[in-house]
């Protein structure tokens, strides 16, 4: 057997390094990417000691950008994409027409070509999607409408970025300053009939191209990957159903970056659109997480690699000119942008903080324009460090974003106050403004029950407490949940019940119980900490999916668990038990008299 395998190596090497600093940044209370970054410096060339595969890493990453689009896919749907096309399709091209003048004139003032300081330009203007949905995962706001317009407008960005791709080559070769493959179609085209298209027709068959991709998933993908995974789902194994899925992201992708020239990611994307349309798309999604998530620790590895940390010695104000592009420049613009669009603050902040960052289409740009002689080494090199830094700096951008609109919430209240214009014209002037939907105020109840999250268990608890006249309130993140909930009259909050803000929000203090329907037992062990932390009195009941998470659970402190099997096994004893033993005629519901659990409280009645 060989033992020169740079493949294993260096995904050993990049997993267990990153889980490392990983661990040590959130001991510190920093985002893990952070130590996911500083892992891939390690492993890179430009320090001394092991030095991982520099062509294997990217690959590996692609892959994990590959899944990561496609669970986005997965919870993104064609309607949802085209609900926010108003604002993320004009906002997209006029942030990335602003970020790549400004890199422009950075690069013409330290004297490279013309071309070569577009492409900086261009780098500079296209956000990571890593970086995005991390963002947004670790607040919950994927299904949120702020959430929805960051991840449309990334997609603008990435069409834009396609379309940048085919027009680098045919601008270094028409102007001059290098050499580059043609535009196979237009190539083509040409030798058949003699027909020079230039940029212009090579525009057109890029378009055509993402065109014919488009329609022939929304046509036939939207139907054979539905059905295909049904069928698969009917075999009855999960092996073969996890198969399917990765087989799918992966397929559709590289069919779409080989037959069509879209992006991996952006093929990916429409996948897993398509398949949401399915019943399955959350076992799907399931399916795919683990992979998903490493893989795409893999990626932030492989962008540390290619960090040179001498050049913030010899580079300093080249590098702060870029950064201040990067997190200053294109995050006031969208800023600008949204607000222009008359969006709430908080969604405009959302999504400036979200795009102050750039990621892996930069990388893609740099490579093109070093290879074909545009941009000079140096202008990569600034890229990467721009990359690296604004990735750390990112979360940093997210607190003060946070911070910010509470003043800026009272700044344009005093605005309003001073303003002279009559009464009436104040009141119709606050009428048309947006109302800050995304605005959360402390509770007024207290000796209430608290209800984390409002899913297939959580409706059935709260709608139990609301025929009991229980007073509660939900905790929830999802948009379309908490307009149900308003609609029903339910007191809500919007936001994350890890946080301990949200807790607050709630009167955890003055809580009588609280109930955790959330399935993520992570986070749940973290609110259950909480609560007891706060209130000891405070009677919690959590549910888990294993013994090992009970035990779990109950050692942070949780009162009563709920495993959902055990219940599903006793409802089923009971029904047995009535047939069998001439127990009472079975109803929907449970009679005293039926077998119930001895260590929680009796199944909920339907």
């Amino acid at each position: 057997m060989p033992h020169d395998t740079p493949l294993i190596s260096t995904i050993v090497g990049g997993l267990v390094l990153a889980f490392i600093f990983g661990a040590f940044a959130h001991r510190l209370r920093m985002p893990p990417l952070v130590g996911y970054l500083i892992a891939g410096v390690l492993v890179g060339p430009h320090t001394p000691g092991y030095v991982a595969d520099q062509n294997l890493a990217p690959e590996l990453a692609e892959i994990g950008v590959i899944l990561l689009m496609f669970g986005v896919g997965l919870h993104f749907s064609l309607k949802d994409l085209l609900s926010v096309r108003g604002i993320a399709v004009p906002g997209a091209i006029v942030q990335i027409a602003f970020a790549t003048l400004l890199g422009w004139g950075l690069g013409a003032f330290m004297g490279w070509s013309t071309g070569g300081s577009l492409v900086f330009g261009l780098a500079l203007s296209v956000a990571s999607t890593v970086v995005l949905l991390k963002a947004l995962q670790e607040r919950r706001l994927v299904e949120t409408e702020r959430g929805r317009i960051a991840v449309g407008w990334l997609i603008v960005e990435d069409l834009a970025m396609v379309l940048a791709l085919v027009l680098i080559p045919a601008a270094a070769s028409i102007g001059g300053e290098g050499h580059a493959p043609v535009e196979p179609l237009s190539a083509a085209l040409s030798r058949l009939f003699g027909l020079d298209l230039g940029i212009g027709g090579m525009i057109a068959m890029t378009l055509v191209k993402v065109a014919l991709f488009v329609a022939l998933m929304l046509v036939f993908g939207r139907k054979l990957i539905p059905w295909t995974m049904h069928r698969i789902a009917h075999t009855g194994s999960r092996e073969l159903f996890r198969l399917g899925v990765l087989a799918i992201a992966l397929g559709v992708a590289f069919g779409a970056a080989k037959l069509f020239g879209v992006s991996l990611a952006l093929g990916a994307f429409f996948a897993g659109m398509v398949l949401a349309e399915s019943e399955l798309s959350h076992r799907a999604a399931q399916e795919s997480l683990p992979l998903r998530d490493a893989f795409a620790v893999l990626f932030f590895v492989s962008v540390g690699m290619l960090f040179d940390p001498n050049i913030l010695i010899d580079k300093p104000l080249p590098i702060l000119a870029t950064i201040f592009i990067i997190v200053i420049g294109k995050s006031v613009a969208a800023l600008l942008i949204v607000l222009a669009f008359k969006k709430p603050l908080s969604t405009a902040l959302t999504i400036s903080a979200s795009l102050g960052q750039i990621g892996e289409f930069s990388f893609i740009l740099a490579a093109l324009g070093v290879e074909l002689g545009l941009l000079p080494e140096e202008g990569r090199d600034l890229i990467l460090a721009g990359a690296i830094i604004s990735i750390i700096l990112n979360p940093l951008l997210f607190f003060l974003c946070d911070r910010m609109r509470p003043l800026l919430d009272g700044a344009k209240r005093e605005d309003v106050v001073a303003d002279p214009a009559p009464a009436a014209e104040a009141i119709a002037a606050q009428e048309e403004m947006p109302p800050e939907d995304d605005e959360v105020h402390p509770t007024a109840l207290s000796g209430h029950s608290i209800l984390v999250g409002y899913g297939r268990v959580g409706s059935i608890v709260g709608q139990n407490l609301k025929s009991s006249a229980t007073p509660f309130l939900v905790i929830e993140d999802s948009d379309k949940r908490i307009g149900e909930l308003k609609a029903q009259g339910i007191e809500t909050l919007s936001g994350n019940a890890v946080m301990r803000e949200t807790l607050d929000l709630a009167n955890l203090s003055g809580a009588r119980s609280i109930a955790i329907a959330i399935p993520n037992a992570f986070e749940a062990c973290r609110i259950v900490e909480q609560a007891r932390s706060v209130n000891p009195s405070i009677l919690i009941v959590a549910r888990a999916h294993s013994d090992a998470e009970v035990d779990e659970l109950k050692q942070y402190g949780a009162d009563t668990v709920i495993m959902g099997e055990r219940e599903i096994a006793l409802g089923m004893v009971d029904r047995l038990a009535q047939v069998h033993h001439e127990s009472v005629p079975y109803e929907d519901g449970h009679e005293p008299d039926t077998i119930m659990p001895t260590d929680g409280p009796p199944p909920e009645r339907e």
